[in-house]
C-alpha cells in the first residue's frame, strides 16, 4: 500500500463528476486523451490503421464511441473522406467553448443555432446515451467503422455495450479501439490490482471508473463477437511489473509476466459472428 496512492484515489473517488470533467477539459491534474487533446493526430492514427489492412476511411459511416463532447475528430475524419460520423457519448455533453473555435475551418460540417455550435445532421449525428438502449432503434443507420480510444476501460458492462456496438456495425464493419490497462494514476501503473474488489469500489475507483479489466478478458471479449481479431500489444511495463507482482491479486494474473505486464493494446476486430 502507497500512502502517495491512497489519499489522491479516494479524493478522486469523491470528486463530484462536475469537478472531474471541468478538470478533464482543461488538462488539470487529469489528462485528456489524444480525440481531445489532438484530435488530428488521432484522426491519422485511425487512418493509418485502415490502410494497414488494405481498407481506408474514404466513403466510410464512422461511429466514434466516448467523443468526450468534443467535435474536432469528426471534422477531421470528414476532411479526410468520412462520408458520415456518428458521436455517441453516455455522460458528456457537447463543450461549447472548444467547437466554437472549429468555426469557420470546417464551417461545411459545422453551423451555429442561437449562439450554439451545431453538426450539420447531413455530415454528423449525435447520439447522447446509452448505446445499449440507443443502439434498439431500428433507424439507427449501421456504421462501416466503430472506433474507440480510451474508452473501454472505463465501461462497467463492456460485454452488453461491445453487443451494442456489434448490432450497428455493418456486416463487413470494423473495429478499432485503443485501450489502456494502467491504472490511471498513471505513476502507478498496476497499483489498482492489489485491491479488493468492496475496497477498491467502495473507496478507490475514480468517478470516471475503471474495470481493471486485463489482455486476456479483451481478447475473450473480442473473439466471442468477431471471426477476425488481432490485438497489438502498444506497450507494456515488465520493470514495473517485477517489482509489484508478488502484491498483485491472483485474479489479475496468468503467470506470464509478458502478458500481465501489457499497459496498452490495439484491438482490431472484423467479420461479426
Amino acid at each position: 500500500m502507497k500512502p502517495g496512492y491512497i489519499l489522491p484515489r479516494v479524493i478522486r473517488h469523491f470528486l463530484p463528476e462536475k469537478v472531474t470533467r471541468a478538470l478533464l477539459l482543461r488538462g488539470v491534474i487529469i489528462r485528456p486523451g489524444l480525440e481531445t487533446r489532438a484530435p488530428e493526430e488521432a484522426a491519422a492514427r485511425y487512418q493509418r490503421e485502415l490502410l494497414a489492412i488494405g481498407t481506408d476511411i474514404s466513403g466510410k459511416h464512422v461511429l466514434i464511441f466516448g467523443y468526450g463532447g468534443r467535435f474536432a475528430l469528426a471534422c477531421h475524419l470528414l476532411k479526410m473522406g468520412a462520408s458520415h460520423i456518428t458521436l455517441c457519448e453516455y455522460a458528456a455533453r457537447p463543450d461549447e467553448k472548444a467547437n466554437a473555435l472549429l468555426l469557420p475551418e470546417f464551417e461545411k460540417y459545422l453551423s451555429t443555432h442561437f449562439g450554439k455550435t451545431i453538426p450539420r445532421t447531413e455530415w454528423i449525428t449525435l447520439l447522447q446515451g446509452d448505446i445499449r438502449e440507443l443502439a434498439i432503434d431500428p433507424r439507427l443507420q449501421k456504421a462501416d467503422i466503430v472506433c474507440s480510444t480510451s474508452v473501454f476501460e472505463h465501461l462497467s458492462d463492456p460485454s452488453g455495450i461491445l453487443d451494442a456496438l456489434t448490432g450497428i456495425t455493418n456486416e463487413k464493419g470494423i473495429h478499432i479501439h485503443f485501450i489502456d490497462l494502467r491504472d490511471h494514476f498513471f505513476k502507478y501503473p498496476f497499483e489498482m490490482l492489489t485491491y479488493d474488489r468492496e475496497t477498491w469500489t467502495r473507496w478507490l475507483n475514480p468517478t470516471s471508473n475503471l474495470n481493471r479489466w486485463r489482455l486476456p478478458a479483451y481478447e475473450n471479449l473480442f473473439k466471442d463477437r468477431f471471426d477476425q481479431v488481432d490485438i497489438q500489444i502498444l506497450e507494456r511495463n515488465l520493470t514495473t511489473w517485477n517489482v509489484i507482482s508478488d502484491n498483485v491479486l491472483p485474479e489479475f494474473k496468468t503467470g506470464d509476466a509478458q502478458i500481465d505486464s501489457v499497459t496498452q493494446i490495439r484491438v482490431m476486430a472484423r467479420q461479426k459472428k
